[in-house]
């Protein structure tokens, strides 16, 4: 791994657990003099001697304290799963650019919940439910395979809106704490997603029954 010159390293920590921990990102940890991240993640590098920050939910003040470190060594953001998806990379590499930037790739949990059921993703449309509705495109209607990264009280019902929009019979999956001791991989009522209350980190899978054959 050649992190020659750059200051932050963008640290994609898989999906929680630390078997699913690539190498690559615990050498970065290594060569990290601050640790930036999540509770859980910098739980992921006991044995890192740099220093930690935890990660708060305001991303301007988050990307000033970056700054402020960073002049001083290398800094490591860690992320959940792979920075590509959704993830804190994106306002980092555009506060900082990709000159002062190396990014870790790590194991996505949309990865993990396609292979649960033995699926290839390369084909798959991946949408966040986070934050606020899923905005509609007419890709959603032609696609097979559909992962949604989901949690949160609303998560539920904006799935709900997208598969009623879709309007043709889908299979749906609930991914839930993948990797982790919590794991649970079920089928899931169309009719029970605008009630449902995840319980932790979740994917949701909506699927084309031929996908499935």
């Amino acid at each position: 791994m050649d992190v020659k010159g750059k200051r932050i390293l963008i640290v994609g920590c898989g999906p929680g657990s630390p078997d699913h921990l690539t190498p690559a990102a615990r050498q970065a940890a290594e060569k990290a003099d601050v640790l930036v991240g999540a509770a859980h993640l910098l739980a992921l590098f006991p044995a890192a001697k740099a220093e930690r920050f935890a990660v708060s939910g305001e991303i301007d003040a988050l990307l000033d304290e970056i700054a402020a470190r960073c002049s001083r060594g290398r800094v490591a953001v860690l992320v959940t799963g792979d920075p590509g998806l959704y993830s804190l990379a994106r306002p980092v590499l555009s506060r900082f650019g990709r000159e002062m930037c190396e990014v870790i790739p790590g194991i996505s949990s949309v990865q993990v919940a396609f292979a649960r059921l033995g699926l290839s993703w390369h084909d798959a449309v991946v949408v966040s439910a986070h934050a606020r509705p899923i905005a509609w495109e007419s890709r959603f209607g032609e696609a097979g395979k559909i992962a949604v990264l989901a949690g949160g009280e609303a998560s539920g019902g904006r799935i709900a809106e997208l598969v009623e929009r879709i309007g043709e019979r889908r299979s749906l999956f609930g991914c839930e704490n993948l990797t982790l001791p919590g794991e649970r991989v079920r089928p899931l009522d169309p009719a029970e997603l605008a009630r449902w209350r995840p319980d932790g980190k979740v994917i949701v899978l909506i699927l084309k029954e031929e996908v499935l054959s």
